[in-house]
């Protein structure tokens, strides 16, 4: 009897802490699509229409330190357990969360932005190691499931938490006839600064779970050292390839053309120098070579290459429901809300489902149904509604969270557990720097091409070339010649759009390849295998009562 209560106990901890793992990775997703719709009102507010460019950097900020964090959260989750890392990782993302809403500048918020990022980044791999941990077969694979789960489901939330804020309204005259003081007023007010002091408390109420339930249980610790400098190197190359990939085509960004071009350079010597390193101490986290396994390399692939499609699926409905239905952020919330919570359901879906069909089968169909998606709305025209957009991105988005559990599971098992942090962090920055490269591709290729049409019609002699004979001639103030105008952009805008989803079609029919190559072979040893002190994995035993049950 006691033996059961004690398994009890020690199940309950482990879902407590599954639970507030799953909260810092939700918070995460949230910060990612929560901002894009207090955008506008936080650029009325610190700065003004002319510095767009500028206040962009409050989402890209975020974005590039999100991704560059990720391998140094997942390697020090390794190194040191995942409790303590996380724990940190939370007063991080909750530090800049609340200077983020306080922020009186552009600049500062940027800043706090960033902070803000290193937080949220080191969350998602933690968490997911964390998982790996906590469960073993089936179990393992419902935990990871759910993490998925809640980062899109946090993406899904974000829009809506952002909308619920900018309906608070202007509450500055009530507070000032109140009697609270100036100082409290400009710090709660405008509303948009609640967008980022909700995430305070809720971080708190997360690492008072963590710590508590880490009292019980941490995730074993390999005896790796932990090399600084190569890390930060690599670190330091990865942010500056995001900051390229971000710049890409911009003839405004810093340094121009030849600017980014050097960046790049750079960029790629520093991963390439800490990857010499990381081959000469044979570094779980920096050596090539463990790439090469065919299962982790295979996920590592599949990852990146959904990562583009995802992007394309994300952005190019935005600018679909933008340029083409000309709606407004309503309707971008319905088509973007769908896709990410049918990519919460296909995640949370995947866990089961793997208990079935195995990985590799459920991350193929999960492939083949996203690249269907993508197909369909490759052939979409000025015609096509709200609701059958958002009909095929949920469709996209179930295939694409079916996708998602499969590979990290494939990953974490294939690289043994004194490396699940570092498997956990590759899996998601290949799928950011995925995601990075589809976006690059649609500013650069997708968005400018767009907005030439929308400049060219202000010129009258390319305007008359595209206007019916009986309206060649008039006034762009003629209404009849701005609906004609307005229609064959939109037919414009749908036909270059039907050319990027086509492309991610193929880009996810491609990823079907390395999600074969995920297969185990008979007694294949982990990817890590002779990269770590093997006494060190031999002395870090399966956390208690974890079975198949979680």
């Amino acid at each position: 009897m006691g033996r059961r209560v004690t398994d009890l106990r020690g199940r309950l901890a482990r879902l407590a802490l599954l639970a507030a793992l799953g909260a810092g990775v939700f918070l995460a997703g949230l910060e990612l699509m929560v901002t894009a719709t207090v955008l506008p009102s936080v650029i009325t507010t610190l700065a003004d229409w002319t510095r767009l460019r500028e206040a962009s950097w409050i989402i890209n900020g975020y974005l590039v330190a999100y991704v560059a964090t990720m391998p140094l959260a997942g390697r020090l989750g390794d190194r040191f357990g995942i409790v303590r890392p996380f724990m940190l990782a939370l007063v991080v993302f909750g530090a800049g969360s609340g200077l983020a809403g306080a922020a009186p500048t552009l600049e500062v918020l940027i800043a706090a932005r960033i902070l803000e990022g290193l937080g949220g980044g080191a969350l998602v791999p933690l968490a997911t190691s964390g998982a790996s941990h906590l469960f073993e077969g089936s179990g393992r694979s419902r935990a990871v499931g759910l993490v998925g789960a809640l980062t899109f489901l946090g993406m899904a939330t974000g829009p809506f938490v952002g909308a619920a804020v900018l309906g608070i309204g202007d509450l500055r005259p009530a507070l000032e006839a109140g009697g609270f003081p100036a100082w409290f007023v400009s710090l709660a007010m405008p509303a948009w600064r609640w967008a980022f002091y909700l995430d305070v408390p809720a971080a708190l109420v997360a690492l008072v779970y963590v710590w508590a339930a880490g009292e019980t249980w941490d995730a074993p610790r390999a005896r790796t050292p932990v090399r600084v400098p190569a890390l930060a190197l690599f670190t330091a190359g990865l942010a500056g390839a995001l900051l390229a990939l971000t710049w890409l085509g911009d003839a405004a960004a810093p340094g121009g053309t030849v600017g980014q071009a050097v960046l790049a350079v750079a960029s790629l010597a520093a991963i390439v120098l800490a990857a010499l390193v990381g081959r000469r101490v044979r570094d779980p986290l920096l050596d090539p070579r463990r790439y090469l396994d065919r299962r982790l390399g295979g996920a590592v692939a599949v990852s990146g290459l959904t990562g583009y499609a995802l992007a394309t699926a994300l952005i190019g409905a935005a600018v679909f429901v933008d340029r083409v239905l000309y709606g407004g952020p309503a309707q971008e919330r319905v088509a973007l809300g769908a896709l990410a919570a049918a990519m919460a359901i296909g995640a949370l879906a995947s866990g089961v489902a793997m208990r079935r069909a195995g990985a590799v089968a459920v991350s193929v169909v999960g492939l083949a149904v996203s690249a269907a998606a993508l197909l369909a709305l490759g052939v979409t025209t000025r015609f096509t509604g709200l609701d059958d957009l958002a009909a095929m991105l949920a469709v996209f988005g179930l295939g694409f969270g079916l996708s998602v559990s499969p590979r990290t599971i494939v990953a974490v098992e294939a690289s043994g557990r004194a490396a699940f942090g570092v498997a956990s962090g590759a899996v998601t920055v290949a799928r950011m720097l995925g995601m990075a490269v589809g976006l690059a591709v649609l500013t650069a290729f997708g968005s400018g091409r767009i907005e030439a049409l929308t400049r060219a019609v202000e010129d009258p002699a390319y305007r008359d070339a595209v206007l019916p004979a009986a309206l060649r001639g008039r006034p762009l103030s003629d209404g009849l010649v701005v609906d004609a105008l307005e229609r064959w952009a939109a037919g414009q805008g749908a036909a270059i759009l039907d050319g990027l989803f086509l492309a991610a079609a193929v880009v996810t029919a491609l990823a079907i390849v390395p999600a074969l190559a995920m297969r185990a072979r008979a007694g294949a040893p982990p990817a890590t295998r002779g990269w770590h002190d093997e006494g060190a994995e031999r002395a870090m035993p399966a956390p208690q009562g974890t079975g198949g049950t979680g």
